[in-house]
């Protein structure tokens, strides 16, 4: 097993496990990867400090500081949080896939019977729906635990 710090395009830093190198860079080229604090799939290395061995025979595992451990466990509590709120948003919104903007204009504007949507936009369709003035929320979307 190998342990890697990763980051995401928004400087979210955090560890994940792999098999080997070759699995990282297998998942990383297929964009499995998703930082648990945003859900953005840009990952990339962080920067890391080597695990130098002491030269005995033990080997206890790895080690990291009390502050990363802290982080580690906050990570794993937002995501936990942010898996219960997918499933919420599932069992009460409708899904409209790619036509989220275009579905949150018309209730926006009186054109559709207001209620729960969700869906998903680029970054440039959820742009122009802010500067129009249609009130939406963008959440992180975590994977399922059950995948």
């Amino acid at each position: 097993m190998i342990v890697y710090n990763l980051k995401c395009r928004k400087d979210h830093v955090f560890e994940a496990w792999f098999r080997d190198s070759a699995t990282y860079e297998k998942q990383e080229a297929a964009g499995a990867l998703a930082c648990p604090t945003c859900g953005n799939r840009k990952i990339e290395k962080a920067l890391m400090a080597p695990r130098l061995s002491k030269g005995t025979a033990k080997d206890d595992g790895p080690v990291m500081t009390h502050k990363a451990a802290m982080e580690t466990k906050k990570a794993g509590e937002v995501k936990k949080a942010l898996g219960e709120l997918r499933q919420k948003i599932e069992e009460n919104f409708d899904y409209v896939g790619p036509r989220f903007a275009e579905e949150a204009r018309k209730i926006h504007y009186g054109e559709a019977d207001s209620r729960n949507i969700y869906g998903e936009t680029s970054d440039e369709q959820a742009e122009a729906l802010s500067e129009e003035g249609v009130d939406f929320g963008q959440i992180p979307w975590v994977p399922r635990e059950d995948s």
